[in-house]
């Protein structure tokens, strides 16, 4: 049995993009505070995607969609600030900022098709 969130492809692109932090972590020399905060803030994008999914009026769903998408934002300023201190190289951001992009586009979405207007 699968919930109803593991089978949303905005929750397998956040998984997806939270283990391509942890493997960017892994293979460069970054700062203990960057390490904690890019890990938790890739982490968040999953989570409230599945918080939110599990909510059931519009507005709470919304909310939750709107974390997402702000963790994705700070997410980029981080691998931003790691590519501008040479800790990463360009095309590790580059590869990333691609897959944030797209999440934050499929949120941006989820989040207007929630307005209650």
């Amino acid at each position: 049995m699968k919930f109803h969130f593991q089978q949303l492809e905005i929750y397998t692109k956040a998984k997806f993009f939270h283990f391509q932090c942890k493997e960017l972590i892994k293979e460069n020399q970054i700062r203990s505070y960057s390490k904690d905060q890019l890990q938790r803030a890739s982490f968040s994008i999953a989570l409230n995607v599945a918080e939110g999914s599990g909510r059931f009026s519009k507005p709470d769903r919304k909310n939750f969609f709107t974390i997402a998408r702000s963790s994705v934002f700070e997410c980029v300023a981080i691998i931003d600030i790691l590519k501008d201190e040479n800790t990463i190289t360009n095309n590790e951001y580059y590869k990333l900022e691609q897959l944030a992009d797209e999440i934050s586009r499929i949120l941006y979405v989820m989040v207007q098709n929630l307005k209650t207007e």
